[in-house]
């Protein structure tokens, strides 16, 4: 079948199938497990004839027979895919997974669809018993979507731009530029982290490019600081979830993807176990106060607001500033002082 070709041609692009773990997909399926409250998660990836799994938690193997997946279903639609009691669905309820371990009765997934409309697999949440997503659960495993997609395009970007480092000479210096800016945010990071034992407060400033490249330069070493100042894992992942998703805004809207923009970033964290994240970009500004709510009414099925929203559930405090051109944001690693927590 030609789009089925088309499909598996997308996803060999990718170079993505039995790769080794990755950080940064296993804490978005942590993410994904601790949100939505089940007991499984994983981002699977359907190929001609099998279910392989990259990043998983409570799941014991790493893939499945294509005929059995519950996912394979998910990726024939475009939106959410929800079974809410497989027992009582005809399509599932013969399934050996169903059946038999790991036991399946509930199932969600968002399909990863690329920008070319090519769904190559789902994030999905699973569970023994049935239950169903509240709207708040959906919006944010859609988010989490997301991120999983500008984290397999930032693969093949970064792949594309070594291979073009390699056969092409000094001429090439904007390219060269952006991998020694990408280098530069990371060392200035660990250079903080060397010097962590020895201040209260820890300041990261710097300026990345408008590229969706430059994101994973600034979340890493900020998941690094966070880390080796103790912070619980879960509340680290949910910084650098906000963070991602507030750096892909500034790209995308404020610098509308333009890399010969910059985008500022500023970290402090203080002795009290609280960050402070301020994003700055230079682009026209919008009124946050107008942004939708997309739990609401009919704005559920537009994607318009989701990263705001996601953002503000993740972190205590979220304020933007100069017409929407900076956002604020603050977070504790754990229960302010006076909670009783």
């Amino acid at each position: 079948m030609a789009g089925e070709a088309d499909r598996l041609a997308a996803l060999r692009r990718y170079r993505i199938l039995d790769t080794e773990p990755e950080q940064r997909f296993d804490d978005l399926v942590l993410l994904a497990s601790h949100i939505c409250g089940t007991p499984m998660a994983a981002i699977t990836l359907i190929d001609s004839d099998r279910q392989w799994f990259k990043a998983r938690i409570g799941v014991s193997v790493s893939q499945t027979s294509r005929d059995v997946a519950f996912c394979a279903h998910a990726i024939q639609q475009r939106e959410l895919f929800v079974v809410p009691d497989a027992l009582r669905d005809s399509r599932f309820r013969n399934n050996p997974l169903v059946l038999a371990e790991p036991n399946i009765r509930f199932y969600a997934g968002a399909p990863l669809v690329t920008p070319e409309g090519h769904a190559l697999g789902t994030i999905c949440v699973l569970d023994r018993e049935p239950r169903m997503l509240t709207d708040a659960q959906k919006a944010a495993l859609e988010a989490l979507k997301r991120q999983v997609i500008a984290q397999l395009e930032l693969r093949v970007s970064l792949d594309e731009l070594a291979g073009a480092l390699a056969a092409r000479d000094q001429a090439e210096k904007d390219q060269d530029r952006l991998i020694a800016e990408l280098r530069g945010a990371l060392d200035s990071v660990e250079r903080l982290s060397s010097i962590l034992p020895y201040c209260s407060t820890c300041e990261i400033n710097m300026v990345v490019p408008a590229d969706p490249a430059s994101i994973v330069g600034v979340t890493d070493g900020v998941a690094q600081l966070l880390r080796s100042k103790d912070w619980p894992d879960e509340k680290a992942m949910e910084v650098e979830l906000a963070l991602q998703e507030a750096l892909a805004n500034a790209v995308r809207h404020g610098c509308g993807g333009d890399p010969t923009k910059r985008v500022q970033c500023c970290v402090t964290h203080d002795d009290a176990g609280e960050v402070v994240i301020v994003i700055r970009d230079p682009g026209t500004g919008f009124d946050a106060g107008a942004v939708p709510d997309p739990l609401a009414g009919e704005n559920v099925f537009k994607p318009t607001g989701r990263g705001i929203y996601l953002i503000n559930r993740l972190m205590d405090e979220v304020r933007f500033a100069d017409e929407g051109r900076e956002i604020r944001m603050r977070k504790r690693s754990g229960p302010p002082p006076d909670s009783g927590a």
